[in-house]
This record gives C-alpha cells, sequence and structure tokens, in this order.
C-alpha cells in the first residue's frame, strides 16, 4: 500500500480485514491467489520454480483478510499497563499520565453506529473512513494531531487502481489503515500504539455531554440529502454548537468535492472541544462520560487508558501541534482513477511527523 509510482517492498503491506467486511469489492477473487490450481497437474508439468511460485500465492491467500486477528496484536501490542501510568494529572482528574509518547489512530466512521451493517450515507454501503488523525501525546509536549487526507492516493495489491486512503477501513479494517498509516510516516515498528474508531452517534454524544463547542463557520453552510436522512444549515459566525451541529459543520463538503475544507474545519474543532473539556464542571463529568462512551466506539484502549490520554490531552494545553501530508493537484480522471484522488507530493516517510 504504498503512493502509485512506488513499488509495494513490505511484507506487511498485504490487504487485512476481518471476515464480516469480505463482501467488498477489494477482495481477492478466486484464482488471484492460485486457488483453482490442479495439484496433479502442477506435479506432472511443472518446473519446480512454477511450483515455488504457485505455493506462494496460496499462502499470501491464506494470509488475506482472515488474517486481521493475529495483525492487530502485531500493529497494536498492548504492551505493559505500566507503561501509561506515572504520574498524577494536575487538571483534577484522576488519572494518571503516560510516561512515554503514545501514538493513536483516530477513524472517524460514516456509520451512525458501531457495527452497523450500513453506513447510510450516500452511496450506500459498509463503513468507510471519513476522517483520519494520528495522534501524539508525549510528556511534557504539545498535543500533535496529524490529519490525515482521505483522498490521497493509495496502490493496493490486487487492486488495478489507486484507491483512495479513506476507503481503507471498509477495504481492511483497523489493521489495514494502521499498516498503510505506519507505511506513509515511516513509523517505527509497533505504532501507532492504539486505535480508535469514533462513530457519527458517538461524536453527538461526546458534544453532548460536554455542553455544547463554541466555534465560528467562515460561511453558511446548507445542504440537504433525503437519501442520507441529512440535513445540513449553519450560519456563518461564532456560535455554540451541539452534537447536531458539530457533525453538521463536519459532514459539509464544497461543491467541487474537494476534502481541504473539511480537514481544516476538523482542525479548528479540536482547540475548542479540549477548552471545553478543561472547564471545571465539565471535568468533574469527564470520567463518566467517557466510560459511557466506551461501548459506541471500537478501540483497544481500556477505559482508564482513555482517561490517561484525555488528562495528557488536557495538560499538554488546549494548543494542538498540527502536522500534514502534502499533496499533489487531483489526478486527471483521464488517468484512470477517481477525480479527487490526489498522490502525495513526495515519498513515503516524507512528513514533519515527530518520530518516537
Amino acid at each position: 500500500m504504498v503512493p502509485p509510482g512506488e513499488s509495494p517492498n513490505r511484507a506487511g503491506l498485504r490487504r487485512q480485514g476481518r471476515p464480516s467486511q469480505d463482501r467488498s469489492n477489494g477482495a481477492d477473487g478466486p484464482g488471484q491467489g492460485g486457488g483453482g490450481r490442479d495439484p496433479a497437474a502442477a506435479k506432472a508439468g511443472k518446473p519446480w520454480r512454477a511450483r515455488l511460485r504457485a505455493a506462494r500465492r496460496l499462502g499470501l491467500a491464506a494470509l488475506g483478510f482472515g488474517a486481521s486477528l493475529s495483525l492487530l496484536g502485531l500493529v497494536w501490542p498492548q504492551g505493559d499497563r505500566t507503561d501509561l501510568p506515572q504520574q498524577e494529572s494536575r487538571q483534577g482528574l484522576s488519572a494518571e499520565l503516560p510516561s512515554r509518547p503514545i501514538s493513536v489512530l483516530v477513524i472517524g466512521s460514516d456509520a451512525d453506529r458501531r457495527g452497523a451493517a450500513s453506513n447510510g450515507a450516500a452511496p450506500a454501503g459498509p463503513a468507510n473512513s471519513d476522517a483520519l488523525m494520528l495522534v501524539r501525546l508525549a510528556p511534557k509536549q504539545p498535543l500533535d494531531v496529524l490529519v490525515l487526507p482521505i483522498e490521497a492516493a493509495i496502490r493496493v495489491p490486487g487492486q488495478s487502481q489507486p484507491v483512495a486512503l479513506g476507503s481503507l477501513y471498509r477495504l481492511g479494517g483497523t489493521a489495514l489503515v494502521a499498516s498503510v498509516t505506519a507505511e506513509l510516516l515511516g513509523l517505527p515498528k509497533g505504532q501507532p500504539d492504539r486505535y480508535l474508531v469514533v462513530p457519527r452517534l458517538a461524536l453527538r454524544k461526546l458534544v453532548d455531554g460536554l455542553g455544547q463547542v463554541e466555534l465560528a463557520p467562515d460561511r453558511a453552510m446548507l445542504y440537504g440529502d433525503r437519501s442520507q436522512k441529512l440535513q445540513i444549515d449553519l450560519q456563518q459566525g461564532l456560535q455554540l454548537l451541539d452534537g447536531s451541529g458539530l457533525e453538521q459543520l463536519l459532514r459539509f463538503r464544497e461543491a467541487d468535492g474537494r476534502e481541504e475544507g473539511r480537514r481544516q474545519r476538523l482542525q479548528a474543532s479540536l482547540e475548542p472541544l479540549l477548552l471545553q473539556m478543561g472547564q471545571p464542571r465539565q471535568l468533574q463529568q469527564l470520567p463518566d462520560l467517557l466510560r459511557s462512551l466506551h461501548d459506541k466506539v471500537e478501540t483497544n484502549l481500556s477505559p482508564n487508558e482513555v482517561l490517561s490520554l484525555v488528562a495528557a490531552a488536557l495538560e499538554a494545553g488546549s494548543t494542538p501541534r498540527f502536522h500534514n501530508l502534502p499533496l499533489l493537484p487531483p489526478l486527471s480522471p483521464a488517468a484512470g482513477s477517481k477525480p479527487n484522488l490526489r498522490q502525495l507530493a513526495g515519498p513515503s516517510g516524507q512528513s514533519d511527523w515527530p518520530q518516537i
């Protein structure tokens, strides 16, 4: 899974996914992995090199979508719980802070609820990632955030054309998204440390549980789509948004289909969210609120680890340090790709993301 023009040369780049997602159109079909070969015919007429290649293809097929559960342990080793809590938070939370940098892959799902069979979007189908972030929390350092471009063009073995980074969650689940993210950023082995998948319901309940968030949309946003049961109606200027209002702000897309505006609005919403979490009244309610949301998200973080990392984010201050992956202009439709796909401006690993 590398940007177009580069060769997939790492063994960890095979597509992974959960059995329930094997319906996706990116799944390897019979014949692609050599599953239809006649063993007797191979033994009778093919040289040993051909038989070796066939065996390798069979092995790759066997390691397809069904191997994702084992890969989760490799991508996100749970490690020793003593790695996380070492010092008490000064924010009034009864939570301890991490003693080492922790990276978390955050996937904003376009499904409304965890485990939903359909995303309820247009076009309908299994959940995609509507937003992708990599978050890094390190002792006595600002919160680092990289909002990944979901329109980045990625080459996946078995696909004839590049696919969008945002489609990898549908194709191969959290394991595939994490593997590609690590490849793009040149992350050390074992990172990201944890993952968090946030459906839209969880986002709304988080904001409503905090009260409201103060934000200033830079323009009026009006849009309606009955097929998605979606209505966006926001005015320009400073205002208080509840969970539904923030969801509308983050889902609004410009008429040309570009994603830059949505990334900018996602970045702009993080600081007010942290400020709201840090208010005295919200701090008192925060542990119970976060625990109530745990069964509404998909994560390998324990409730105590979530509280620990939130305490670390508040300890770091309300102003995150943002990073980016530079992109080239959209690919031409004549190249056989979707018109809004964009290629990375540099080779894999070219980013200002801090290395742990």
